[in-house]
């Protein structure tokens, strides 16, 4: 009776222990452990990739790429790097120069993609390259509802209110307040640069400090879901250990915190599991039924890497929101739109181009 009542005792603060299908490595590799004898994630680890989160329609049902596919796709980003990194022709004009090269779209350029660091290699789950991270439908996409429509991307504003009204009205990254393009998660997805991660354990805590826009995710161990109404950045995250994986519940969601268009109802769930000395398995489920139309999940493995996280001073010479909202307000004096966006760029170049990336 007394160890039936100990076992019940211990799966408090483990609120969805099983439910979730988040994918689970095999293995048997031993993880080193850390002061209170759990398995030790600490470290500095990296997501890389460039392999996204949903599957290419050119892949259809192939969740695994052939090396000839990892070849190809590999081979021509390098082929990019190496044109981006030509010197620029020194007697060309600043004036006639193209603004961005980071396409490889030319050599002499005002801008190219030396900075970034979206990854370099496809991804690679026990050894199999990817296509994509999502495991659990057929196509390797998000499933949304059809009964309704939402922006994965964006964020609704208020009726009446445009986006470059106020500050408030532009994106959380953009006013330094979180990391860009969900590299903080959950889920965690790699973005544009910065795909660093310092993880931190104790006995009741874990803390992932990210490098992008210096977020920290603290994981509040065999605790509760806070109950006081307050919905921070990044969710609140509880965890627990299952064997010598660390399992992470997060709702609770701010707000403006978009993922892929879900509402204040999203579940995450996440799964980490070292699989070797260099190599640590995140397994990852979603869940939201007023805007997918199905849970859904995947997977994808961190690099162990030997460097540190650097500072991000994210607003430190940084005039991009204060110059947008005066170019609005230009906009609106003169009566004159003097800048294209993206979309209206890619409406004169005949839409989007295709995608080469895994």
């Amino acid at each position: 009776m007394l160890r039936a009542i100990l076992a019940a005792a211990a799966l408090v603060g483990s609120p969805a222990l099983a439910a979730d299908q988040a994918p689970r490595p095999v293995t048997s590799y031993k993880a080193p452990r850390a002061g209170d004898g759990r398995a030790s994630l600490e470290g500095v680890w990296t997501n890389s990739s460039m392999t996204r989160l949903e599957r290419n329609p050119r892949f259809g049902k192939d969740l695994v790429l052939t090396e000839a596919d990892v070849a190809r796709i590999e081979g021509r980003n390098r082929k990019l790097i190496e044109l981006g990194d030509k010197p620029t022709d020194p007697n060309a004009k600043v004036t006639d120069l193209p603004a961005d090269c980071s396409g490889g779209r030319g050599v002499d350029c005002n801008y190219n993609a030396a900075w970034t660091d979206p990854g370099s290699t496809v991804m690679r789950v026990a050894g199999q390259p990817r296509s994509g991270y999502i495991t659990s439908t057929l196509d390797g996409r998000v499933p949304m509802r059809k009964d309704i429509q939402v922006s994965p991307f964006g964020r609704r504003l208020p009726p009446g209110l445009e986006i470059n009204d106020n500050p408030e009205s532009r994106s959380p990254g953009e006013r330094c307040l979180l990391s860009f393009g969900n590299s903080s998660g959950p889920v965690m997805i790699p973005g544009l640069y910065n795909n660093t991660y310092q993880f931190v354990q104790t006995a009741d805590h874990v803390a992932i400090v990210v490098e992008m826009v210096h977020d920290a995710r603290i994981v509040r161990l065999n605790a509760q879901h806070r109950t006081d109404g307050v919905r921070p950045w990044l969710g609140d995250s509880i965890g627990w250990w299952d064997g010598d994986t660390l399992v992470v519940e997060t709702t609770g969601y701010h707000p403006q915190q978009v993922f892929r268009g879900a509402s204040e109802h999203l579940k995450v769930t996440e799964r980490f599991t070292r699989v070797g000395p260099e190599r640590m398995h995140y397994g990852f489920w979603v869940e939201d039924p007023t805007v997918f139309s199905q849970p859904w999940g995947g997977e994808y493995e961190f690099s162990r890497i030997s460097g540190q996280l650097y500072e991000y001073a994210c607003h430190e010479g940084n005039y991009g929101l204060a110059n947008i909202l005066s170019g609005a307000r230009e906009e609106e004096r003169s009566g004159v739109k003097t800048a294209p966006t993206n979309i209206d760029q890619r409406a004169a170049q005949g839409g989007e181009e295709e995608e080469e990336g895994s």
